[in-house]
Order: C-alpha cells, then sequence, then structure tokens
C-alpha cells in the first residue's frame, strides 16, 4: 500500500523535514532584512528596493493603515498587479493580524462585487487605471474606502514623471477625499500617527484569502495562514535546492495567484534574493526581460512556456545562468517538456524544467521534479513535510502503488479551509484513519514505488464514452506531440449513442495554416496512437484557446461554446 512513500534517494540532500518559524508572514521578511538590509528585494522597472527600506515601507503603511481603523482580523481587497505598493500592503496588513484578500484586477466588476461582499472587505486598494471599476461597485459592499495608487508611485528619479508624461498620461489621478485614500497619503497618515501599533504573528492565524482557480466551478475564497506561506516558502527553498541569497526571481506570475504570492515573491523575500516585479507579461516583452535582468529563476505556467518557444531573434540569448526553471499551475505535457527542455539547451542552460504540482488550496505547488532527474510524466516527488497518497474517489480508501485514484495531501500547507463554505470543507478536508487531515484534490493520479506523483487528469475532467473513461489530459498529450501543435485541449460533447465523445480543439505553432494536408497528418498521428474508442471525433483548428485569469486553458469555456451551438441548432 502507498502510506508515505519512501522520500527519497533522488532528492540527494533535502531534508526530509523542516522547522517552521512561529511568526507572520511579515516577520519572516523582517528577519531577511536583518540578515540583508542592503541586498536589493524588488527591482521595478529598473527602480530597486533594499531590504532596509522595504522593511521599513511596511512598517510605515501598517502605521498608516492603523490610523484608518484597520485592525486584527479586519479584510481589505487588494486588486493589483505586480508592483511594489501591492507587496508592501499585503505585508503591512499582515504585520497589523488584518487578512489581505487577493483580486485579479482584471476581473469583472460584477465578481469584484460578490468576491468583495462575501469576503466581508471593509476597504480595497487598486491602481487609478481601475478605480472607475472598483468606484462603480464599492457602494453595493461593505467598504467605505478605497487606497488608489499609480504605477509612478513604485518609481523614483526620472522614471517617475516620465512615466505621467508617457504610459500614464491618459490614466486619471483621483485625489484624497470621501472614500478615495491615495496610497502615498496613507504612508503620510502613518508618519503621523501616535498610537501604539501592535503587532500580531500568530501562526496559525489567516494572513491571505486567495479565489480558486475557478476552471471546474464557482470560485471560491481560499483561507490561507502564516504557518501556510511561510512553510511553503521553505519547502521550496529546500525541494528547489538552488535557491541562494541574491539570486534573481523573475516574477511574471501575479501576487494574487497561489504561485505568484507564494513562489516568486513570499520564497524570494525570505530568503534574501531579488524580486523582479513583472506587472503586466507579454510575449514581446519576454525576451527583453530576460536579456536585461538575466534571472536564476523563471517560474511560469505551460501558457508562458509556450511564450518562451514562440520568441524570435533571440538566437543568441544567453540562459546559462539560470538555476532553477519551475512549471506549475496547469499540466506540462511530456512533449512540451521536451520542446522546453531542448530550448533551454540550446541557449546555454545546463537545466531542465522542471514540474510541479499543488492547489492554491495548498498555497501552490507540493510536488516538484527533483533537480537534473525526473521521471518521463511525472510531477515529481513531495516536498518535505508533505504526504501524498493515492486513494480509490469518493472515499478514504487507500490505493496500492500503481493505481490510479484521486491525489489527496497532508502537511503544513494544506488550506484553513473555504471562506464561509462549510459544505465544500466538509468534503475537501477529511481526517483520515490514521488522525490525519488530507486535502482531497478532485484530481486523478498514481503514485509508483518510488514515491513519484504522476497527475492524470482532474475528475470532473473525465469523459465516458461507451462506458469507457477517456482522460482529456492523456488525449492532449498525444496531440502536442506531433510537431506541428502548439497546445490542444480536448472536451466531451453529447453525442446521441455513445453519451459522450471527444472533441479537440487545436492550436498550430508558428502561426502555420491549417491545410487539408496538415490536418491529415495530424488525424492520422491521433489514429496511430490513439485508442478507438478514445479517438476524437471532431477536430476544430483556432489562433488561439481560451484562458482562466490565472492562465489555464478555460475548457468549461469551450464546453459552453458548444452546449450554445447546440441550442441554435
Amino acid at each position: 500500500m502507498n502510506t508515505p512513500a519512501p522520500w527519497l534517494a533522488h532528492y540527494g540532500d533535502v531534508p526530509h523535514t523542516l522547522t517552521y518559524p512561529a511568526g507572520s508572514m511579515a516577520q519572516a521578511v523582517f528577519d531577511a532584512a536583518e540578515k540583508y538590509p542592503t541586498q536589493a528585494a524588488l527591482d521595478f522597472f529598473g527602480v530597486k528596493t533594499t531590504y532596509a527600506s522595504l522593511a521599513d515601507e511596511i512598517r510605515l503603511c501598517a502605521r498608516g493603515l492603523a490610523a484608518c481603523d484597520i485592525t486584527y482580523g479586519t479584510r481589505v481587497t487588494i486588486c493589483m498587479p505586480n508592483t511594489p505598493q501591492a507587496v508592501v500592503m499585503l505585508y503591512a496588513l499582515n504585520l497589523l493580524g488584518a487578512i489581505a484578500h487577493m483580486i485579479h484586477p482584471l476581473s469583472a466588476p460584477e465578481e469584484i462585487r460578490r468576491y468583495m461582499e462575501k469576503s466581508g472587505s471593509v476597504a480595497a486598494m487598486t491602481l487609478d487605471k481601475f478605480a472607475p471599476k472598483l468606484l462603480s461597485i464599492l457602494p453595493k459592499t461593505n467598504a467605505k474606502m478605497l487606497i488608489l495608487s499609480g504605477v509612478e508611485d513604485g518609481l523614483s528619479g526620472i522614471k517617475k514623471p516620465l512615466y505621467k508624461l508617457t504610459k500614464g498620461r491618459k490614466i486619471a489621478r483621483r485625489s484624497s477625499g470621501g472614500e478615495i485614500l491615495r496610497y502615498t497619503d496613507l504612508l503620510e497618515r502613518g508618519k503621523q500617527y501616535s498610537g501604539e501599533l501592535t503587532e500580531h504573528s500568530d501562526a496559525n492565524d489567516v494572513a491571505a484569502i486567495l479565489q480558486s482557480g475557478g476552471t471546474s466551478g464557482e470560485s471560491k475564497g481560499i483561507l490561507l495562514t502564516n504557518l501556510n506561506f511561510n512553510a511553503l516558502a521553505m519547502q521550496t527553498a529546500a525541494a528547489g535546492d538552488c535557491v541562494e541569497q541574491g539570486n534573481k526571481m523573475l516574477a511574471i506570475m501575479p501576487v494574487f495567484h497561489g504561485f505568484g504570492l507564494g513562489v516568486c515573491i513570499h520564497t524570494t523575500l525570505i530568503h534574501g534574493c531579488e524580486c523582479i516585479l513583472v506587472p503586466q507579461f507579454s510575449v514581446e516583452s519576454y525576451a527583453k526581460l530576460l536579456k536585461k535582468h538575466r534571472p536564476h529563476f523563471i517560474p511560469g505556467v505551460p501558457t508562458l512556456f509556450e511564450a518562451l518557444l514562440r520568441l524570435k531573434g533571440i538566437e543568441k540569448l544567453d540562459l546559462s545562468q539560470l538555476k532553477g526553471v519551475f512549471c506549475g499551475g496547469d499540466s506540462l505535457t511530456v512533449e512540451l517538456k521536451r520542446k522546453v527542455d531542448a530550448f533551454l539547451k540550446s541557449h546555454g542552460s545546463q537545466e531542465q524544467v522542471r514540474q510541479g504540482y499543488g492547489m492554491t488550496e495548498s498555497v501552490t505547488a507540493s510536488c516538484l521534479t527533483p533537480r537534473q532527474f525526473h521521471k518521463e510524466g511525472s510531477i515529481g516527488v513531495p516536498y518535505p513535510d508533505m504526504i501524498y497518497k493515492i486513494v480509490r474517489p469518493d472515499s478514504q480508501e487507500t490505493l496500492p502503488y500503481g493505481e490510479e485514484g484521486e491525489i489527496v495531501v497532508s502537511g503544513p500547507t494544506v488550506m484553513k479551509g473555504y471562506d464561509g463554505e462549510d459544505a465544500e470543507n466538509e468534503k475537501t478536508l477529511q481526517t483520515h484513519a490514521d488522525g490525519r487531515l488530507w486535502l482531497h484534490s478532485g484530481d486523478l493520479g498514481t503514485m509508483d514505488s518510488d514515491g513519484f506523483i504522476y497527475f492524470r487528469g482532474r475528475l470532473k475532467r473525465l469523459i465516458i464514452s461507451s462506458g469507457y473513461n477517456i482522460y482529456p489530459a492523456s488525449l492532449e498529450n498525444i496531440i502536442e506531440a506531433h510537431d506541428a501543435v502548439l497546445i490542444s485541449c480536448v472536451i466531451g460533447i453529447p453525442d446521441d449513442y455513445k453519451m459522450s465523445c471527444p472533441k479537440a480543439f487545436i492550436v498550430l505553432r508558428d502561426n502555420q495554416e491549417a491545410t487539408e494536408e496538415l490536418r491529415q497528418s495530424i488525424f492520422a498521428h491521433c489514429r496511430a496512437n490513439i485508442a478507438k474508442y478514445a479517438m476524437p471525433t471532431a477536430f476544430e483548428y483556432r489562433e488561439s484557446l481560451p484562458r482562466t485569469l490565472i492562465g489555464k486553458v478555460a475548457y468549461l469555456e469551450l464546453e459552453a461554446e458548444e452546449a450554445n451551438k447546440r441550442e441554435v441548432m
């Protein structure tokens, strides 16, 4: 039986267990600031903030928030991209024992209203660019204050006025007054605040609420504690086996996402590394970022690595400095990994892309491919102190090695629960006969006798056709093995006889035209590699696939499109 696996010769000197701090996220950053005061903590468009300066601004911001009656347990929505102000606000709230509710700034107004109403946020923070959206829904929430900041607030010197004259020229800048408070004025209030600042540092306090990705149902608020984040940061550094003080992290993954906040920012900052904040990612700017900053770490989702393969004019790009290339957030197919590894090697890197697996319900990754070693198709082995097992779906019965079932996880990064979702908590967080609390992922996978985990697909993405179980992720992996295919998505569509049949949506590499010859080539490739019962009955070629706000392929959107077509017919 796959009781906690034999972790594991392939992880080398990585410890099996770690000792975690009893304090807050903010305190962990302050500890790093004590050790590395002059080291750059943040880089924002070339403007660097040292650890000492970052710690000072966090404390100043906390005083300003205290002056605005933000106290222990208060919830404040942060609707921001990756900027220094967002980072400071997060840790300032944490210092007070308040809770940061992190949401995507591109969320629709009604989504934001719903998120804020459910979270009970009493205030919100956003950029001037998004102010109209927030102001339109603020009266419909419990929030009485909107903290506004501009990108220029994170800049200094000549870059500040230059931004206002160029990119910021058309963005309205509202002054403090009424429900609006400028971030700069919040800091001024901090300077004038004379009250006592009570710092909270309980490891089990809720530090942040992150929204679930929403790819398998309605988005839910996920309650994550100080321990969850601090454990994740320490585990990531240990399992990564490559994090050293002074290294640079290219923080493309957003602050409102578990991967972005937990790995790109918090892991970076508690280990004395430099966090290069990228507020808006584009394929066009990617090559420039790699050339200019020469980061040591590139974390991302498969979408980002697809973009890496599409970059033009980078034959001389030198990636020899890389120490870690990490992929999470969605399934990385075997074929995409091969293509990325070949790209890295051709540009001087000795590293391979290392796949991780996790859920926002455990902050982000809790499993990672060991450095310089992988088993094809595996998502790696668990982090220190994280225990995986495979159970029979809808049960707590542990399955033998190699048998497919639901992935369940236990350890210090497992969430406190969904916010206000008792029924979901009872289903997702279960205490098993061993006395441990287990997080039921809703994902299918297997475990081998070495403790390597294999992701097979999501339970809700199972297609049942004529009684056969078909897993879309497996078909996508086969389709993407064709040289002309960049990415694919397989969904189930109704069939009068088989009940459901697979349909494949395909994006070709290098903007190739879907000629009849190429279509036939891909069809023949699929017919040669896919069982007859699982063969897609339809292929649709597109320039791109819809994405969720965190970059995953939005297969639910494709399913909805197909449903609408049937209604019209």
